[in-house]
């Protein structure tokens, strides 16, 4: 309608000025030195414009309102000559008002003059603005751009600010790559049409990259990757047929990287077929996937002894993961050995396994600690050892598996077997008081398990929380099979949660106010943990709960506290930073046996005289790093002992 409007500036304006040009009795009288007095340097210019005399200048087709907008902007005025350009320009300052979908120019001859009638068309009044190719913009939106112009007669000026309050809310809500694509239609009814394009994917390749960031090599062969392209995809909530959305984008992009197999990743779009669209291309540039560390050395413990470690992910392309370490020494063999799929390949709810094999070697906490010394007959100290293999599948509990689920559940099957021996390899059953330590009093046992566990991740930040909480609950649940035909359930929970504070004001972040309430500028907390433990039916001596220490309370060496079959423990800490990279904490931890240590076969609390129940208390110091905070603590215990204890991670 636009272009019907520029059509009718132009024809009336050329009636106009032809009226003008062929009316004697309409023009104004001049000298004659303007008639007749002409050089022949004026002839070659441009031939200068007859000047009528305007009588009366009159406005039709609109009410007094706009007949005043007119009058504002027009130049031609009664009394006054006025030559064709400058009637051309009041035509186009009227269009300009943007109220008005015609002007016409009727000059009439009159005695005194020429009178001039500008009859105009106004604009219909706005009733309402539909978007024609809208998959993501509700109606709402669009009738609230445009809801100060409703009722009221449609201005092009004032319209185009409603589209670019439109074009405002596509970018602020992400939908970076939606524009309008054709003049707005408007209808006699007063309805209005936009045209928009949004963005819409039309396909989504996947292009590998080198190292120099290019897609073909010096043959100019496209870069094969190793990664299968469903592997890719499955990550990505953006899909063909979908609009393209900047913060979707980059969640896709962060979860691509999460798999740990590309060194560098971007996004770039192509036209597509149908103009409208976009193909979305992921540029990928793969990593290595095997490493090997071979490491050997003395140790007193194991002697002389080499080591190896071993990894692959990445494994036919489906992100799939093997990895194996093992050590050789002239006493023993270990290892331990693990094929891991983080997402099933066609599970729609991100169900992933991981199976693995071992033997290994400890020395348990329940044999060690406490007041008395309580060694093998042959003066050495108990070694256990644990051969079997697990698989152990894992499922969050979420419709979406674009986002983080708030639970995890995870279920599996667990074979081992154990046996107690001394540093040369030999089976040891009883100590030197004559206590199992075995169930089935031989020592060694079979023990198949189904674990079980369910796990409530709310933390804001799962290396340095500082609010939110932490809920798991597990259940191991052993079969009757084998050497000691052991029945039992062992049940655990553990409870986090964390209260944000400000009380020191060390770092910048802590003293600026503004950044007070942002916890990521001031990682400053209350943390509080309580956890509690029992195992129902047969408890094998190594499978007692072990109290005290590092994991547990602070000031006790591992496992001076108690060997239980039911505990409760709880910790309290108050967390702060000192400075950018390190960060200071007081706590208190104590926990209790509840008297259970005597029901485990061989009592291996008792006979060590721990004491079962005790508290700490202390300080320590948080240094940052890329793997999560270094712990150093140093606690005493209700006994006056203490203790420096280092360690990785928070203590909950």
């Amino acid at each position: 309608m636009k272009n019907l409007y520029l059509l009718s500036i132009s024809l009336f304006s050329a009636a106009t000025l032809n009226y003008f040009s062929f009316t004697p009795a309409a023009k104004a009288q001049t000298t004659s030195r303007n008639n007749n007095s002409l050089s022949s340097t004026e002839t070659k210019q441009k031939p200068e414009q007859d000047q009528v005399m305007v009588s009366e200048v009159v406005i039709e087709g609109v009410e007094e309102e706009l007949k005043q907008k007119i009058s504002k902007v027009i130049q031609v005025q009664a009394g006054q000559t006025i030559t064709r350009d400058r009637l051309e320009q009041d035509i186009n300052a009227i269009f300009a008002i943007g109220n008005f979908a015609n002007v016409r120019v009727i000059p009439k001859d009159t005695p005194l003059g020429v009178k001039i009638t500008f009859v105009v068309e106004p604009n219909p009044t706005l009733r309402r603005v539909t978007v024609k190719g809208s998959n993501v913009v509700p109606q709402k939106v669009i009738d609230k751009s445009f809801s100060q112009q409703y009722g009221k007669i449609i201005n092009f000026r004032e319209f185009q600010k409603g589209v670019k309050n439109l074009n405002q809310w596509y970018q602020d809500n992400g939908y970076v790559l939606a524009q309008t694509i054709a003049p707005p239609s408007f209808n006699s009814d007063g309805s209005v049409t936009l045209a928009v394009a949004e963005g819409i994917i039309e396909d989504i390749k996947i292009q590998f990259i080198n190292e120099e960031g290019k897609e073909k090599d010096a043959e100019g062969k496209p870069i094969k990757g190793r990664t299968q392209k469903y592997v890719i995809t499955r990550e990505m909530q953006l899909k063909p047929g979908q609009v393209f959305k900047r913060e979707v984008a980059q969640k896709d992009l962060q979860r691509i990287a999460s798999l740990g197999i590309f060194n560098d990743l971007n996004l770039k779009f192509n036209p597509g077929k149908d103009p409208q669209k976009v193909v979305l291309v992921v540029n990928l540039r793969e990593g290595k996937n095997i490493s090997l560390t071979p490491t050997g050395g003395f140790s007193s413990r194991s002697g002389l002894f080499a080591s190896g470690n071993f990894q692959a992910q990445n494994i036919g392309g489906r992100n799939q993961k093997f990895g194996t370490n093992v050590e050789v020494s002239r006493r023993d063999l270990t290892f331990d050995v693990n094929f891991s799929d983080p997402w099933i390949a066609g599970d729609p709810y991100r169900t992933s396994y991981k199976v693995g094999a071992f033997r290994k070697r400890s020395f348990s906490q329940i044999f060690d600690g406490g007041e008395t010394d309580v060694e093998l007959p042959n003066g050495d100290n108990p070694r256990v050892f644990r051969t079997g293999g697990n698989i152990i599948f894992r499922r969050p509990l979420s419709k979406n598996v674009f986002e983080k689920s708030d639970w995890v559940a995870s279920a599996g099957l667990k074979y081992q077997k154990i046996a107690i021996r001394d540093s040369d390899g030999n089976l040891n059953a009883k100590d030197e008081l004559g206590n199992d330590l075995s169930f089935s009093g031989d020592g060694e046992d079979d023990l198949f398990s189904i674990p079980l566990a369910l796990v409530r991740d709310k933390r804001n930040n799962p290396l340095r929380p500082t609010k939110g909480s932490f809920l798991s609950l597990s259940s191991e649940q052993s079969i009757p099979i084998g050497d000691g035909n052991i029945l039992s359930n062992k049940l655990r929970g553990n409870y986090s949660f964390y209260v944000p504070t400000h009380l020191t004001k060390f770092t910048k972040g802590c003293r600026n106010s503004k950044s007070n309430s942002k916890t990521d500028k001031c990682p400053q907390a209350f943390a509080f943990n309580l956890q509690a433990g029992t195992v129902l039916g047969d408890l094998p001596p190594y499978e007692a709960f072990s109290l005290g220490g590092l994991n547990s309370v602070r000031g006790f060496a591992e496992g001076d506290l108690g060997s239980a079959r039911s505990f409760v423990q709880a910790s309290a800490e108050y967390r702060f930073p000192v400075l950018s990279f390190l960060g200071g904490t007081v706590f208190f931890d104590a926990a209790t046996d509840l008297g259970s240590s005597s029901s485990v076969v061989g009592n291996p609390g008792g006979a060590r005289d721990k004491s079962g129940s005790g508290f700490g208390y202390g300080a320590g110091l948080r240094i940052q790093s890329p793997l999560g905070p270094v712990r150093l603590d140093y606690g005493f215990n209700n006994d006056g002992e203490s203790r420096i204890q280092f360690g990785l991670g928070e203590r909950f």
